[in-house]
């Protein structure tokens, strides 16, 4: 994960443009909030990325802990949400010291690709640490291994479509098979699993899951899944 934790930490042009970016981060905060129960729910989004939209799942729930590994996304979560009082900023070493059953919800939304088997079953112990009995965890945006890149592009060019950017995006996926992104894929990899292998990790891991209805974001063709403690069902 470190090499991906390096690139999102670097300047880079993974968005097609401002709106492709704005409107991508607004569609995961809607999708976020969709899982949030009550408002007063502890809620931590595990390798948040930029989060830009983090005002708004906030806005639903009692604390929203953003944890981010790349120190300088870090720091500039802290500088954008400094004046949201709902909002703390984390780092994944500051996560794995909270303590114990002190989150509601927990959502690790396209972070799985990016961990090694090892990296994920590490995750998922501190993960089930830190959620309460009746808590849930999201995981979202699953790649499967049967779909391949020429689907994601296929997602990109329909979420343009719809949204306005359409051009923006055939521009951002010429320059995308230019960039360190594209060489970083192909040397590095992105993981990818069956809906039952990752149900089998997670029963594994103490949890009892499920695939969710739709995807977290704007690819249907990627899987989220919603998980519980093994031997406590969570509330609907």
């Amino acid at each position: 994960m470190d090499d991906w934790i390096d690139y999102y930490d670097s300047t880079h042009t993974i968005y097609a443009s401002k709106r492709h970016r704005d409107l991508h981060f607004e569609l995961i905060a809607r999708d976020i909030k969709s899982y949030i129960s009550a408002r007063d729910q502890v809620v931590l989004d595990y390798a948040c990325g930029e989060a830009l939209s983090a005002g708004k799942v906030a806005e639903a729930c009692g604390l929203l802990i953003l944890a981010e590994p790349a120190p300088g996304v870090r720091g500039r979560l802290i500088a954008r949400f400094a004046p949201y009082t709902k909002i703390k900023v984390r780092s994944l070493e500051d996560v794995r010291k909270m303590a114990e059953n002190s989150v509601d919800l927990v959502v690790m939304n396209s972070v799985v690709q990016y961990m090694t088997a090892d990296e994920f079953d590490t995750a998922l112990a501190v993960v089930r640490k830190l959620l309460r009995p009746s808590g849930r965890l999201v995981l979202g945006d699953i790649l499967r291994p049967e779909v391949g890149m020429p689907t994601d592009v296929y997602a990109l060019l329909r979420f343009g479509a719809k949204h306005g950017f359409l051009k923006d995006a055939l521009w951002g996926l010429a320059a995308t098979a230019l960039s360190d992104y594209r060489q970083l894929r192909a040397r590095v990899g992105l993981m990818r699993y069956s809906e039952t292998e990752i149900i089998e990790k997670l029963a594994k891991a103490g949890f009892a899951a499920s695939r969710a209805g739709q995807n977290i974001g704007h690819n249907p063709w990627r899987m989220t899944f919603v998980a519980h403690h093994a031997l406590v069902r969570a509330k609907p």
